[in-house]
């Protein structure tokens, strides 16, 4: 394994927030690389959150935020396994800047498998026309229509929107990186925005 310097452990602990042994061991896994050792976390981070994910997490927080001008509110409920974690700052950070997220992002379902099959199949049946229409074959429309409706998903679904805090990532990937760091199942269960106006609130 490759000799590791502090400097590049500051540095890759700068770029990914993981713990000092955790950047060490990866820039020494990854021959000193920091991008490859981001990656190398990455991975590790996703590992680690698909281990805690069937775990029951039943304790938590309920979040709210409500817009300075009273005119848009959100409830997001977040859950961890324990009560030790529902007090953690990190944790309870992540849940007060996805109440914010979510007032900003307006999603309306929570995961892709909660928009109705029905509003899924007459999207992609106005993508498919809409390219027909610009002139593109069935053959090369269907592509089209495959990426224009992950672009949508994108717009609706809150777990693969762009975080508002950094649109590098998704939500998702927040999500997984504070079960990395945490190492404790955390759980998006349900939320609801609204505001002044709009019809329905969003879960």
């Amino acid at each position: 394994m490759a000799e590791v310097s502090a400097q590049l452990v500051k540095q890759l602990r700068e770029m990914t927030g993981a713990g000092f042994n955790e950047c060490r061991t990866a820039l020494a896994e990854s021959g000193g690389d920091l991008e490859k050792a981001a990656e190398y976390l990455r991975k590790k981070g996703m590992a680690t959150a698909a281990k805690k994910a069937g775990r029951v997490a039943n304790d938590g927080i309920v979040q709210t935020y409500m817009h300075h001008n009273g005119r848009m509110g959100v409830i997001v409920e977040v859950n961890s396994e324990t009560d030790f974690v529902a007090r953690n700052e990190q944790f309870r950070q992540f849940a007060k800047d996805l109440a914010l997220h979510i007032a900003n992002a307006a999603p309306r379902y929570l995961r892709r498998e909660d928009v109705p099959q029905e509003l899924i199949e007459k999207e992609r049946q106005t993508q498919l026309e809409r390219a027909i229409a610009e002139g593109k074959s069935e053959a090369v429309a269907a592509k089209i229509v495959d990426g224009r409706m992950n672009k949508w998903f994108e717009e609706i679904v809150l777990m693969e929107q762009p975080w508002f805090f950094d649109d590098s990532k998704k939500v998702a990937d927040v999500l997984t990186d504070l079960i990395a760091e945490i190492k404790e199942n955390i759980v998006v269960r349900r939320f609801a925005r609204f505001a002044l106006g709009e019809d329905g609130a969003a879960e």
